[in-house]
Protein backbone atom coordinates (compact mmCIF):
# COMPACT_ATOMS: atom_id res chain seq x y z
CA UNK A 1 0.00 0.00 0.00
CA UNK A 2 1.39 3.65 -0.95
CA UNK A 3 0.62 5.18 2.12
CA UNK A 4 2.76 2.58 4.45
CA UNK A 5 5.15 2.79 1.74
CA UNK A 6 5.98 6.49 2.80
CA UNK A 7 6.18 5.64 6.21
CA UNK A 8 8.64 2.96 5.87
CA UNK A 9 10.82 5.47 2.95
CA UNK A 10 10.71 8.35 5.75
CA UNK A 11 11.57 5.32 8.38
CA UNK A 12 14.69 4.32 5.55
CA UNK A 13 15.74 8.00 5.10
CA UNK A 14 16.44 8.47 9.22
CA UNK A 15 18.01 5.20 9.15
CA UNK A 16 20.43 6.18 6.51
CA UNK A 17 21.33 9.85 8.18
CA UNK A 18 21.65 8.28 11.14
CA UNK A 19 24.31 5.70 9.78
CA UNK A 20 26.02 9.33 8.05
CA UNK A 21 26.20 10.57 11.66
CA UNK A 22 28.03 7.49 12.93
CA UNK A 23 30.46 7.45 10.18
CA UNK A 24 30.79 10.28 8.87
CA UNK A 25 30.07 13.62 10.22
CA UNK A 26 28.13 14.45 13.51
CA UNK A 27 25.85 16.80 11.71
CA UNK A 28 23.88 13.94 9.72
CA UNK A 29 22.04 13.77 13.56
CA UNK A 30 19.72 16.87 13.44
CA UNK A 31 18.51 15.58 10.09
CA UNK A 32 18.17 11.69 11.38
CA UNK A 33 16.14 12.58 14.59
CA UNK A 34 13.79 15.15 12.34
CA UNK A 35 12.96 12.02 10.25
CA UNK A 36 12.76 9.69 12.92
CA UNK A 37 10.41 12.22 14.70
CA UNK A 38 7.76 12.13 11.58
CA UNK A 39 8.85 8.09 10.85
CA UNK A 40 7.26 7.81 14.29
CA UNK A 41 4.43 10.11 13.90
CA UNK A 42 3.68 8.25 10.69
CA UNK A 43 3.21 5.26 12.39
CA UNK A 44 0.72 6.06 14.69
CA UNK A 45 -1.50 8.07 12.35
CA UNK A 46 -1.75 4.70 10.74
CA UNK A 47 -2.47 2.44 14.15
CA UNK A 48 -4.81 5.01 15.09
CA UNK A 49 -8.21 4.64 14.71
CA UNK A 50 -9.62 8.06 16.19
CA UNK A 51 -8.91 10.13 12.74
CA UNK A 52 -9.52 8.77 9.65
CA UNK A 53 -7.53 11.76 7.74
CA UNK A 54 -4.51 10.42 9.84
CA UNK A 55 -4.98 7.47 8.93
CA UNK A 56 -5.13 7.95 4.79
CA UNK A 57 -2.76 10.23 4.64
CA UNK A 58 0.17 9.95 7.81
CA UNK A 59 2.03 13.27 8.68
CA UNK A 60 0.54 15.01 5.87
CA UNK A 61 -2.59 15.03 7.34
CA UNK A 62 -1.84 17.15 10.24
CA UNK A 63 -1.93 20.28 8.08
CA UNK A 64 -5.09 19.78 7.76
CA UNK A 65 -5.67 20.37 11.85
CA UNK A 66 -2.96 22.79 11.83
CA UNK A 67 -4.37 25.13 9.54
CA UNK A 68 -8.10 24.56 11.35
CA UNK A 69 -6.09 25.88 14.54
CA UNK A 70 -4.72 28.63 12.97
CA UNK A 71 -7.37 30.29 11.46
CA UNK A 72 -11.13 28.51 11.59
CA UNK A 73 -11.83 30.32 8.01
CA UNK A 74 -10.15 27.05 6.67
CA UNK A 75 -12.42 24.74 6.94
CA UNK A 76 -14.47 25.69 3.71
CA UNK A 77 -11.09 24.83 1.63
CA UNK A 78 -10.77 21.54 3.90
CA UNK A 79 -14.14 19.95 4.54
CA UNK A 80 -17.59 21.95 4.01
CA UNK A 81 -18.30 22.18 0.88
CA UNK A 82 -21.55 20.58 -0.10
CA UNK A 83 -21.55 17.29 -2.09
CA UNK A 84 -25.59 17.29 -3.04
CA UNK A 85 -28.65 19.71 -1.69
CA UNK A 86 -27.80 22.87 0.31
CA UNK A 87 -24.98 22.90 2.88
CA UNK A 88 -25.18 22.51 6.58
CA UNK A 89 -23.64 25.49 8.62
CA UNK A 90 -20.95 25.18 10.27
CA UNK A 91 -22.57 25.82 13.85
CA UNK A 92 -24.72 23.02 12.63
CA UNK A 93 -21.67 20.54 11.74
CA UNK A 94 -20.10 20.95 14.70
CA UNK A 95 -22.33 20.39 16.41
CA UNK A 96 -22.65 16.59 14.98
CA UNK A 97 -18.84 16.35 15.03
CA UNK A 98 -18.89 16.92 19.09
CA UNK A 99 -21.48 14.70 19.58
CA UNK A 100 -20.62 11.71 17.57
CA UNK A 101 -17.25 12.18 19.31
CA UNK A 102 -19.06 12.19 22.70
CA UNK A 103 -18.40 15.86 23.31
CA UNK A 104 -20.12 18.35 25.16
CA UNK A 105 -21.61 20.84 23.31
CA UNK A 106 -22.18 23.75 25.47
CA UNK A 107 -21.04 27.84 24.08
CA UNK A 108 -20.60 30.34 26.04
CA UNK A 109 -22.05 34.11 24.76
CA UNK A 110 -25.11 32.79 23.42
CA UNK A 111 -26.11 31.99 19.64
CA UNK A 112 -24.29 33.11 16.39
CA UNK A 113 -27.02 33.55 14.48
CA UNK A 114 -28.95 36.72 13.60
CA UNK A 115 -32.29 36.15 15.27
CA UNK A 116 -33.60 39.24 13.20
CA UNK A 117 -33.51 37.68 10.17
CA UNK A 118 -36.97 36.49 8.16
CA UNK A 119 -36.67 32.85 8.48
CA UNK A 120 -35.49 32.32 11.63
CA UNK A 121 -37.51 29.80 13.53
CA UNK A 122 -37.75 29.13 16.98
CA UNK A 123 -39.90 26.60 19.49
CA UNK A 124 -41.67 28.67 22.02
CA UNK A 125 -40.54 26.98 26.28
CA UNK A 126 -42.27 27.07 29.19
CA UNK A 127 -42.73 28.26 33.20
CA UNK A 128 -44.00 24.45 33.29
CA UNK A 129 -40.59 22.82 32.30
CA UNK A 130 -39.70 19.49 33.58
CA UNK A 131 -36.65 16.96 32.75
CA UNK A 132 -37.25 14.27 29.90
CA UNK A 133 -38.32 11.25 31.55
CA UNK A 134 -38.31 9.07 28.20
CA UNK A 135 -34.92 10.42 26.51
CA UNK A 136 -35.78 7.43 23.71
CA UNK A 137 -38.99 7.17 22.57
CA UNK A 138 -40.38 4.85 20.08
CA UNK A 139 -43.54 5.04 17.34
CA UNK A 140 -45.01 2.48 15.88
CA UNK A 141 -45.67 2.00 12.54
CA UNK A 142 -47.68 -0.52 11.17
CA UNK A 143 -51.85 0.21 9.66
CA UNK A 144 -54.61 -2.18 9.72
CA UNK A 145 -53.04 -4.89 7.18
CA UNK A 146 -50.25 -5.30 8.82
CA UNK A 147 -48.57 -8.19 10.70
CA UNK A 148 -45.70 -7.27 11.94
CA UNK A 149 -45.64 -3.90 12.95
CA UNK A 150 -42.16 -2.25 13.77
CA UNK A 151 -41.43 0.07 16.85
CA UNK A 152 -39.81 3.17 15.01
CA UNK A 153 -36.77 5.74 16.68
CA UNK A 154 -37.21 9.23 16.27
CA UNK A 155 -34.14 9.62 14.64
CA UNK A 156 -33.18 7.12 12.13
CA UNK A 157 -30.36 6.16 9.19
CA UNK A 158 -31.63 7.71 6.14
CA UNK A 159 -31.15 6.16 2.37
CA UNK A 160 -27.32 5.72 1.19
CA UNK A 161 -26.49 2.60 -0.59
CA UNK A 162 -23.69 0.46 -0.18
CA UNK A 163 -21.61 1.47 -3.97
CA UNK A 164 -22.21 4.97 -3.23
CA UNK A 165 -20.37 4.18 0.58
CA UNK A 166 -18.20 2.03 1.26
CA UNK A 167 -18.71 -0.96 2.93
CA UNK A 168 -17.11 0.40 6.11
CA UNK A 169 -19.37 3.36 6.03
CA UNK A 170 -22.20 1.05 6.29
CA UNK A 171 -20.88 -1.30 8.61
CA UNK A 172 -20.14 1.62 11.02
CA UNK A 173 -24.02 2.55 10.19
CA UNK A 174 -25.44 -0.51 10.66
CA UNK A 175 -23.52 -1.00 14.13
CA UNK A 176 -24.53 2.28 15.44
CA UNK A 177 -28.04 1.72 14.54
CA UNK A 178 -27.95 -2.41 16.10
CA UNK A 179 -26.21 -0.76 19.16
CA UNK A 180 -28.79 2.20 19.55
CA UNK A 181 -31.95 0.22 18.60
CA UNK A 182 -32.95 2.20 15.37
CA UNK A 183 -33.74 1.70 11.82
CA UNK A 184 -30.76 2.09 9.04
CA UNK A 185 -32.53 2.60 5.65
CA UNK A 186 -30.27 0.69 3.10
CA UNK A 187 -30.58 3.10 -0.22
CA UNK A 188 -32.06 1.36 -3.32
CA UNK A 189 -28.42 -0.63 -4.01
CA UNK A 190 -29.47 -3.77 -2.03
CA UNK A 191 -29.21 -5.62 1.14
CA UNK A 192 -24.92 -6.35 1.19
CA UNK A 193 -23.40 -8.06 3.90
CA UNK A 194 -22.49 -5.17 5.81
CA UNK A 195 -25.91 -4.23 6.51
CA UNK A 196 -26.24 -7.95 7.96
CA UNK A 197 -22.98 -8.34 9.89
CA UNK A 198 -23.64 -5.98 13.19
CA UNK A 199 -27.64 -7.25 13.47
CA UNK A 200 -28.67 -3.43 13.23
CA UNK A 201 -32.85 -2.85 11.97
CA UNK A 202 -33.36 -2.44 8.50
CA UNK A 203 -35.66 -0.80 5.86
CA UNK A 204 -35.47 -2.05 2.87
CA UNK A 205 -35.63 0.71 0.09
CA UNK A 206 -36.62 -0.35 -3.71
CA UNK A 207 -35.90 1.94 -6.12
CA UNK A 208 -36.79 1.82 -10.30
CA UNK A 209 -34.00 -0.72 -10.36
CA UNK A 210 -35.23 -2.98 -8.07
CA UNK A 211 -31.58 -4.54 -6.94
CA UNK A 212 -31.28 -7.38 -4.59
CA UNK A 213 -34.76 -8.60 -6.27
CA UNK A 214 -34.54 -8.34 -10.39
CA UNK A 215 -34.02 -10.64 -12.98
CA UNK A 216 -32.46 -10.46 -16.10
CA UNK A 217 -33.64 -7.88 -17.60
CA UNK A 218 -33.81 -5.28 -14.52
CA UNK A 219 -37.55 -6.29 -13.66
CA UNK A 220 -39.28 -6.85 -10.37
CA UNK A 221 -38.64 -10.30 -9.31
CA UNK A 222 -41.07 -11.77 -6.94
CA UNK A 223 -39.31 -14.83 -5.95
CA UNK A 224 -36.20 -12.87 -4.85
CA UNK A 225 -37.76 -10.58 -2.75
CA UNK A 226 -39.78 -12.66 -0.58
CA UNK A 227 -36.59 -14.48 0.20
CA UNK A 228 -34.91 -11.26 1.22
CA UNK A 229 -37.68 -9.83 2.54
CA UNK A 230 -38.09 -12.63 4.88
CA UNK A 231 -34.65 -11.90 6.41
CA UNK A 232 -35.13 -11.14 10.37
CA UNK A 233 -33.05 -7.87 10.15
CA UNK A 234 -35.50 -6.06 7.30
CA UNK A 235 -38.27 -4.76 9.58
CA UNK A 236 -39.90 -2.24 6.90
CA UNK A 237 -39.97 -2.10 2.97
CA UNK A 238 -40.21 1.24 1.48
CA UNK A 239 -40.41 2.02 -2.79
CA UNK A 240 -38.80 5.18 -3.50
CA UNK A 241 -40.41 6.63 -5.84
CA UNK A 242 -37.98 9.70 -6.02
CA UNK A 243 -35.27 11.55 -3.74
CA UNK A 244 -35.05 14.53 -2.78
CA UNK A 245 -31.46 15.22 -4.21
CA UNK A 246 -32.73 14.40 -8.10
CA UNK A 247 -36.13 14.45 -8.19
CA UNK A 248 -37.30 12.84 -11.36
CA UNK A 249 -33.79 11.03 -11.98
CA UNK A 250 -33.19 7.32 -11.36
CA UNK A 251 -29.49 6.81 -9.54
CA UNK A 252 -26.15 6.83 -11.15
CA UNK A 253 -23.48 4.61 -9.75
CA UNK A 254 -20.57 4.62 -12.32
CA UNK A 255 -18.78 1.46 -13.32
CA UNK A 256 -15.24 2.80 -11.47
CA UNK A 257 -17.02 1.54 -8.53
CA UNK A 258 -19.25 -1.37 -9.31
CA UNK A 259 -17.00 -3.56 -7.48
CA UNK A 260 -17.49 -7.41 -7.78
CA UNK A 261 -19.26 -7.41 -3.94
CA UNK A 262 -21.07 -4.65 -5.59
CA UNK A 263 -22.18 -5.97 -8.58
CA UNK A 264 -23.37 -9.36 -6.71
CA UNK A 265 -25.16 -7.39 -4.15
CA UNK A 266 -27.46 -5.40 -7.15
CA UNK A 267 -27.31 -8.59 -9.21
CA UNK A 268 -25.84 -6.05 -12.23
CA UNK A 269 -22.70 -6.55 -14.20
CA UNK A 270 -19.29 -5.53 -12.90
CA UNK A 271 -17.60 -2.29 -14.20
CA UNK A 272 -20.35 -1.42 -15.75
CA UNK A 273 -22.23 2.10 -14.75
CA UNK A 274 -25.24 1.63 -13.23
CA UNK A 275 -28.35 3.63 -14.07
CA UNK A 276 -32.11 3.24 -12.54
CA UNK A 277 -35.30 4.16 -14.95
CA UNK A 278 -36.44 7.53 -13.77
CA UNK A 279 -39.73 5.59 -12.76
CA UNK A 280 -41.07 2.08 -11.95
CA UNK A 281 -41.48 0.04 -14.20
CA UNK A 282 -43.69 -2.62 -12.14
CA UNK A 283 -46.52 0.27 -12.08
CA UNK A 284 -47.56 3.48 -13.59
CA UNK A 285 -50.70 4.60 -12.17
CA UNK A 286 -51.99 5.34 -8.22
CA UNK A 287 -53.77 2.28 -8.39
CA UNK A 288 -51.22 0.06 -9.50
CA UNK A 289 -48.84 1.92 -6.88
CA UNK A 290 -51.02 0.36 -4.26
CA UNK A 291 -51.48 -3.17 -5.87
CA UNK A 292 -47.65 -3.32 -6.05
CA UNK A 293 -47.42 -2.17 -2.18
CA UNK A 294 -50.29 -4.99 -1.68
CA UNK A 295 -47.72 -7.76 -3.07
CA UNK A 296 -45.14 -6.36 -1.17
CA UNK A 297 -46.80 -6.66 2.00
CA UNK A 298 -47.98 -10.09 1.10
CA UNK A 299 -44.63 -11.41 -0.20
CA UNK A 300 -42.70 -10.09 3.28
CA UNK A 301 -45.24 -11.79 5.85
CA UNK A 302 -47.10 -8.89 6.76
CA UNK A 303 -44.09 -6.60 7.82
CA UNK A 304 -44.70 -2.55 7.33
CA UNK A 305 -44.53 -1.58 3.48
CA UNK A 306 -44.43 2.19 2.72
CA UNK A 307 -43.10 4.86 -0.45
CA UNK A 308 -40.58 7.50 -0.21
CA UNK A 309 -41.00 10.29 -2.24
CA UNK A 310 -39.67 13.85 -2.68
CA UNK A 311 -43.21 15.83 -3.49
CA UNK A 312 -43.89 17.23 -6.89
CA UNK A 313 -47.84 18.18 -8.12
CA UNK A 314 -50.14 18.30 -5.38
CA UNK A 315 -52.44 16.68 -7.48
CA UNK A 316 -50.07 13.46 -8.10
CA UNK A 317 -50.37 12.84 -4.43
CA UNK A 318 -54.00 13.63 -4.15
CA UNK A 319 -54.37 10.82 -6.52
CA UNK A 320 -52.37 8.70 -4.66
CA UNK A 321 -55.18 9.43 -1.99
CA UNK A 322 -58.05 8.80 -3.83
CA UNK A 323 -56.45 5.67 -5.19
CA UNK A 324 -55.98 4.50 -1.19
CA UNK A 325 -59.80 5.67 -1.06
CA UNK A 326 -61.23 3.43 -3.47
CA UNK A 327 -59.50 0.00 -2.52
CA UNK A 328 -59.47 0.61 1.00
CA UNK A 329 -55.56 0.43 1.55
CA UNK A 330 -53.22 2.20 2.34
CA UNK A 331 -49.54 2.03 3.19
CA UNK A 332 -48.24 2.07 6.99
CA UNK A 333 -45.96 4.65 5.67
CA UNK A 334 -44.92 7.51 3.77
CA UNK A 335 -41.24 9.39 3.96
CA UNK A 336 -41.47 12.63 2.74
CA UNK A 337 -37.76 13.59 1.26
CA UNK A 338 -36.82 17.33 0.64
CA UNK A 339 -35.51 18.40 -2.00
CA UNK A 340 -32.65 20.33 0.17
CA UNK A 341 -31.35 16.79 0.91
CA UNK A 342 -28.90 15.18 -0.40
CA UNK A 343 -25.32 13.01 0.06
CA UNK A 344 -23.91 12.05 -3.84
CA UNK A 345 -23.62 13.40 -6.65
CA UNK A 346 -26.18 15.41 -8.35
CA UNK A 347 -26.80 17.47 -11.30
CA UNK A 348 -26.58 20.89 -9.58
CA UNK A 349 -29.95 22.13 -11.54
CA UNK A 350 -31.97 19.25 -9.75
CA UNK A 351 -30.07 19.59 -6.54
CA UNK A 352 -31.10 23.38 -6.30
CA UNK A 353 -34.47 24.21 -8.83
CA UNK A 354 -35.99 20.84 -8.79
CA UNK A 355 -38.91 19.28 -6.31
CA UNK A 356 -40.48 20.36 -3.20
CA UNK A 357 -38.64 21.21 -0.03
CA UNK A 358 -39.16 19.23 2.99
CA UNK A 359 -40.98 21.72 4.84
CA UNK A 360 -44.09 22.39 1.82
CA UNK A 361 -43.62 18.74 1.08
CA UNK A 362 -43.90 17.49 4.22
CA UNK A 363 -46.81 19.79 5.21
CA UNK A 364 -48.33 19.17 1.98
CA UNK A 365 -48.46 15.03 2.91
CA UNK A 366 -49.92 15.65 6.36
CA UNK A 367 -52.24 17.41 5.23
CA UNK A 368 -53.53 15.89 2.31
CA UNK A 369 -53.69 12.27 4.80
CA UNK A 370 -55.39 14.31 7.25
CA UNK A 371 -57.72 15.93 4.79
CA UNK A 372 -59.01 12.23 3.52
CA UNK A 373 -59.37 10.96 6.87
CA UNK A 374 -56.14 8.51 6.11
CA UNK A 375 -53.37 10.22 8.50
CA UNK A 376 -54.47 8.16 11.74
CA UNK A 377 -53.53 4.92 9.72
CA UNK A 378 -50.29 5.85 8.07
CA UNK A 379 -47.01 7.03 9.84
CA UNK A 380 -45.16 9.81 8.44
CA UNK A 381 -41.32 10.13 8.13
CA UNK A 382 -38.87 13.62 7.09
CA UNK A 383 -35.91 13.23 5.63
CA UNK A 384 -33.67 15.88 4.64
CA UNK A 385 -31.41 18.20 6.77
CA UNK A 386 -31.93 16.71 9.83
CA UNK A 387 -29.18 16.74 12.42
CA UNK A 388 -30.47 18.39 15.88
CA UNK A 389 -33.07 18.07 18.63
CA UNK A 390 -34.46 21.10 17.49
CA UNK A 391 -34.86 19.44 13.81
CA UNK A 392 -36.96 16.53 15.16
CA UNK A 393 -39.15 18.55 17.28
CA UNK A 394 -39.33 20.84 14.76
CA UNK A 395 -39.98 18.44 11.82
CA UNK A 396 -43.27 17.10 14.29
CA UNK A 397 -44.65 20.74 14.54
CA UNK A 398 -44.57 19.86 10.84
CA UNK A 399 -46.93 16.75 10.32
CA UNK A 400 -43.90 14.12 10.75
CA UNK A 401 -43.89 11.26 13.43
CA UNK A 402 -40.22 10.40 12.72
CA UNK A 403 -37.25 11.81 11.26
CA UNK A 404 -34.22 10.18 9.28
CA UNK A 405 -31.07 11.80 8.71
CA UNK A 406 -28.05 10.80 5.67
CA UNK A 407 -25.75 14.06 5.58
CA UNK A 408 -25.75 14.06 9.46
CA UNK A 409 -24.80 10.31 9.86
CA UNK A 410 -22.22 10.63 7.34
CA UNK A 411 -20.27 13.46 9.30
CA UNK A 412 -20.68 11.10 12.03
CA UNK A 413 -18.55 8.30 10.13
CA UNK A 414 -16.13 10.90 8.90
CA UNK A 415 -17.23 12.29 6.05
CA UNK A 416 -15.83 15.69 5.37
CA UNK A 417 -17.57 16.92 2.14
CA UNK A 418 -14.29 16.80 0.01
CA UNK A 419 -16.60 16.56 -3.25
CA UNK A 420 -14.62 13.09 -4.00
CA UNK A 421 -18.12 10.83 -3.66
CA UNK A 422 -18.40 10.28 -7.24
CA UNK A 423 -14.98 9.91 -8.29
CA UNK A 424 -14.17 7.17 -6.36
CA UNK A 425 -10.95 8.75 -3.98
CA UNK A 426 -13.16 9.93 -1.14
CA UNK A 427 -10.15 10.53 1.37
CA UNK A 428 -11.93 9.85 4.73
CA UNK A 429 -12.85 6.25 3.05
CA UNK A 430 -16.63 6.88 3.49
CA UNK A 431 -18.00 7.16 -0.13
CA UNK A 432 -15.06 4.91 -2.04
CA UNK A 433 -14.59 1.30 -3.25
CA UNK A 434 -10.70 1.98 -3.14
CA UNK A 435 -10.05 -0.78 -0.31
CA UNK A 436 -6.94 1.09 0.27
CA UNK A 437 -9.06 4.12 1.00
CA UNK A 438 -11.91 2.98 2.81
CA UNK A 439 -9.73 0.80 5.15
CA UNK A 440 -8.96 4.34 6.81
CA UNK A 441 -12.66 4.34 8.07
CA UNK A 442 -12.25 2.36 11.37
CA UNK A 443 -15.23 0.75 11.80
CA UNK A 444 -15.44 -0.02 15.50
CA UNK A 445 -14.85 3.53 16.33
CA UNK A 446 -17.40 4.88 13.62
CA UNK A 447 -19.55 2.97 15.39
CA UNK A 448 -19.55 4.39 18.63
CA UNK A 449 -19.65 7.86 17.17
CA UNK A 450 -22.64 6.69 15.14
CA UNK A 451 -24.58 5.80 18.55
CA UNK A 452 -23.43 8.64 20.31
CA UNK A 453 -24.61 10.86 18.15
CA UNK A 454 -28.27 9.59 17.40
CA UNK A 455 -28.30 8.77 20.78
CA UNK A 456 -27.38 12.27 22.14
CA UNK A 457 -29.57 13.94 19.10
CA UNK A 458 -32.88 12.27 19.97
CA UNK A 459 -32.18 13.21 24.01
CA UNK A 460 -32.29 16.66 22.96
CA UNK A 461 -35.23 16.27 21.44
CA UNK A 462 -37.10 14.48 24.16
CA UNK A 463 -35.77 17.23 26.10
CA UNK A 464 -36.72 20.48 24.82
CA UNK A 465 -40.24 18.96 24.39
CA UNK A 466 -40.06 18.30 28.05
CA UNK A 467 -38.84 22.32 28.79
CA UNK A 468 -41.92 23.33 26.19
CA UNK A 469 -43.99 22.18 29.15
CA UNK A 470 -45.66 18.71 27.01
CA UNK A 471 -45.81 15.25 28.39
CA UNK A 472 -44.58 13.49 25.06
CA UNK A 473 -44.34 14.23 21.30
CA UNK A 474 -47.89 13.77 20.27
CA UNK A 475 -48.76 16.88 22.08
CA UNK A 476 -46.56 19.02 19.50
CA UNK A 477 -48.53 21.25 17.33
CA UNK A 478 -48.05 24.04 14.64
CA UNK A 479 -48.98 26.65 16.92
CA UNK A 480 -45.66 25.74 18.83
CA UNK A 481 -43.34 26.44 16.04
CA UNK A 482 -42.57 29.76 15.15
CA UNK A 483 -41.08 32.07 12.03
CA UNK A 484 -40.13 35.45 11.61
CA UNK A 485 -41.65 36.59 8.50
CA UNK A 486 -40.38 40.13 8.25
CA UNK A 487 -37.65 42.34 11.12
CA UNK A 488 -40.23 42.78 13.55
CA UNK A 489 -42.92 40.25 13.20
CA UNK A 490 -43.02 36.58 14.12
CA UNK A 491 -46.29 34.38 13.50
CA UNK A 492 -46.33 30.66 14.30
CA UNK A 493 -46.66 27.60 11.65
CA UNK A 494 -50.19 27.46 12.27
CA UNK A 495 -51.10 31.05 11.53
CA UNK A 496 -49.10 31.29 8.35
CA UNK A 497 -50.23 27.31 6.63
CA UNK A 498 -53.69 26.59 5.87
CA UNK A 499 -54.09 22.92 8.17
CA UNK A 500 -57.32 21.19 7.07
CA UNK A 501 -59.05 19.31 9.40
CA UNK A 502 -60.26 14.88 9.52
CA UNK A 503 -62.00 14.22 6.64
CA UNK A 504 -62.64 18.13 5.43
CA UNK A 505 -61.54 17.75 1.39
CA UNK A 506 -64.21 14.40 1.22
CA UNK A 507 -66.67 16.96 3.01
CA UNK A 508 -66.23 20.27 2.12
CA UNK A 509 -62.95 21.12 0.02
CA UNK A 510 -61.66 24.15 1.01
CA UNK A 511 -61.32 26.75 -2.23
CA UNK A 512 -57.53 26.71 -2.01
CA UNK A 513 -57.44 22.88 -2.66
CA UNK A 514 -60.67 22.41 -4.31
CA UNK A 515 -59.18 22.76 -8.26
CA UNK A 516 -56.73 20.23 -7.68
CA UNK A 517 -58.68 17.89 -5.11
CA UNK A 518 -61.06 18.01 -8.32
CA UNK A 519 -58.26 17.34 -10.60
CA UNK A 520 -56.72 14.05 -9.04
CA UNK A 521 -57.45 10.87 -10.40
CA UNK A 522 -56.65 7.52 -9.08
CA UNK A 523 -56.50 6.29 -12.54
CA UNK A 524 -53.23 8.39 -13.18
CA UNK A 525 -50.67 10.56 -11.76
CA UNK A 526 -52.66 13.75 -12.68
Amino acid sequence: MARPAVVLAVWALAALCALAALTAAAGWWLPAVALGALAALGTWDLLQTRHTILRAYPIIGHTRYLMEMIRPEFRQYFGESSTGGTPFDRETRDMVYERAKGIKGEEPFGTERDVTVPGYEFLRHSLRARFAEDPAPRIRVGGPDCAQPYEIALLNVSAMSFGALSGNAVEALNGGAARGGFAHDTGEGGISPYHLRPGGDLIWELGSGYFGCRDADGNFDPAQFAEKAALPAVKMISVKLSQGAKPGLGGVLPGVKVSAEIAATRGVQQGRTVISPPSHPAFSTPLELIDFLVQLRRLSGGKPVGFKLCVGARTEFLSICKAMLATGVTPDFVIVDGSEGGTGAAPQEFEDHVGMPLTEGLMLVHNSLVGTGLRERIRVGASGKVASGVDIVSRICQGADFTLSARAMMFAVGCIQALKCHTNHCPTGVTTQDPARARALHVPDKTQRVFQFQRATVASAAQIVASMGLDGFADLGPEMLNRRIETHGTRTYAEIYEWLTPGQLLDHPPQSWRADWMRACADEFC
